[in-house]
């Protein structure tokens, strides 16, 4: 799987794990140099806090596109260490 945003691969792995139809890809599997830490954070009942990145790519960003759950709740224990995308990301096969 690959996300692209900005014609540029965010990240790249065929190790996803696929939760309310969102990937979440391996942290190593993401382009460090495209993230920018947000202070945004948001609550999921079942999954816990998320933070988020904002993506920087040639010159244009994408203000929380990213998001990752550091200390996930026991049920979500499984995307603990991965990042997932939306806000215009696109991930493909």
């Amino acid at each position: 799987m690959k996300a692209i945003w900005n014609e540029t691969i965010i990240a790249e792995s065929d190790d996803t794990v696929i939760v309310d139809g969102n990937h979440y890809f391996p942290a190593e599997a993401v382009l460090e140099e495209y993230l920018v830490a947000s202070t945004c954070t948001s609550h999921c009942p079942c999954k816990g806090d998320a933070g988020y990145y904002t993506l920087e790519v040639a010159g244009e960003t994408n203000p929380d596109a990213a998001w990752y759950y550091a200390d996930p709740k026991p049920e979500a224990e499984h995307i603990r260490g991965r990042i997932a995308f939306w806000k215009g990301v696109v991930v493909v096969d």
